[in-house]
């Protein structure tokens, strides 16, 4: 089969690899109908994750067929149209029990090499691999595109999970850091769950102008905290949440944040420590988490809200192409030209 494979920094090539087979019984095989590529993939290719090695096909969005299915597998049968999550996990273990399947000890995450557990083929191919199909697969209704079924098994599912874990209130002001697609879909989910004023940081004109288009406000780093003062937030954000990843774009959430304010960080890091501002950390009781995108958990969920039409997280992907363009559009993105791109192997 032809895939994208990672060749080296900042490098992708689309070669012929060996088709994936069923490895294990709870193992299916999926034909990719649609793919993308996430911010997540950029760091990959840029070295920022240890364990990427040349060779490596990529990706970990995706949906398409299932043609094949080990004898352990129940509720996925050959010829269901599926959605995924962008991790495996066994659905059985505690972890999974209490629905906090990224811990669980048989985790795998699709095209990232052995960054973050086993290794596992990625999805920017024409066929998949998919252990634990069982949980890591669900049907896909009909009525919801593959583009929204795609953007639930990472981007949006970060987005939704970034609002739950901060506990945002109807009302409240919710600052979002970053106006990439994570970003864009987390300003979307804020406010589809009643927040007050959402405020999209982003230094670049056109992801700001993207986040005024569909409902929030934006400005520059440097015209933030001023905004949202004007807001009638003196005090800061009652939420920040950073979606962009790296110690810079946490200095500018500490520093958005009111007394007694939540700062929750979905942006994916590759530094081993930031200097938490402690002092003012205590005075001012803030709270600080991290977190991880689990589509295990809440695609139920996001199929509701998407369904009736109160989130369409579509609005994204503003390029669309082949297998063939993959290497051009790893590049646009690469260079901040696109917000998010799918394609069809």
């Amino acid at each position: 089969m032809r895939a994208v494979v990672y060749r080296g920094p900042g490098r992708v090539a689309i070669e012929q690899v060996a088709d994936p087979s069923i490895i294990e019984s709870t193992d299916a095989i999926v034909r990719v109908t649609l793919a993308g590529i996430c911010g997540t993939d950029l760091h990959a290719i840029k070295g920022d994750f240890p364990g990427v090695e040349p060779g490596t096909v990529l990706g970990h969005e995706f949906v398409g067929e299932v043609i094949e299915i080990g004898q352990a597998v129940r509720r996925i049968r050959r010829g269901d149209e599926v959605m995924a999550s962008d991790f495996t996990a066994c659905g059985q273990c505690r972890w999974c029990d209490r629905q906090e399947h990224w811990h669980c000890g048989v985790r795998a995450f699709f095209g990232t090499g052995t960054a973050f557990g086993p290794a596992l083929a990625g999805a920017q191919a024409q066929y998949v691999r998919v252990p634990h199909a069982h949980r890591t697969l669900r049907p896909r209704p009909e009525g919801c595109s593959p583009q929204a079924a795609l953007l639930m098994g990472d981007n949006l599912a970060t987005g939704w999970v970034a609002i739950e874990r901060a506990r945002v209130e109807p009302g409240e002001c919710v600052v979002v850091i970053g106006g990439g697609a994570v970003g864009q879909l987390t300003a979307l989910a804020a406010q589809t769950i009643g927040a007050g004023a959402v405020v999209v940081v982003e230094p670049d004109a056109a992801r700001r102008a993207f986040a005024e288009r569909h409902g929030a406000l934006a400005a520059t780093p440097e015209q933030a905290a001023a905004l949202v003062a004007r807001l009638g937030y003196g005090d800061g954000g009652d939420v920040v949440v950073e979606a962009v990843g790296g110690n810079a774009p946490l200095d500018l959430a500490a520093a958005l944040v009111r007394p007694a304010g939540r700062i929750v960080s979905v942006g994916a890091h590759v530094a081993e420590s930031w200097s938490l501002p402690m002092a003012r950390a205590f005075r001012d009781e803030l709270t600080f988490s991290f977190a991880i995108g689990d589509a295990m958990r809440v695609r139920r969920r996001l199929l509701q809200v998407v369904s009736t039409g109160a989130l369409d997280p579509t609005v994204v992907i503003d390029a669309r192409g082949t297998l063939d363009d993959v290497p051009g559009l790893y590049a646009k993105l690469g260079r901040r030209e696109l917000l998010k791109a799918v394609f069809t192997p």
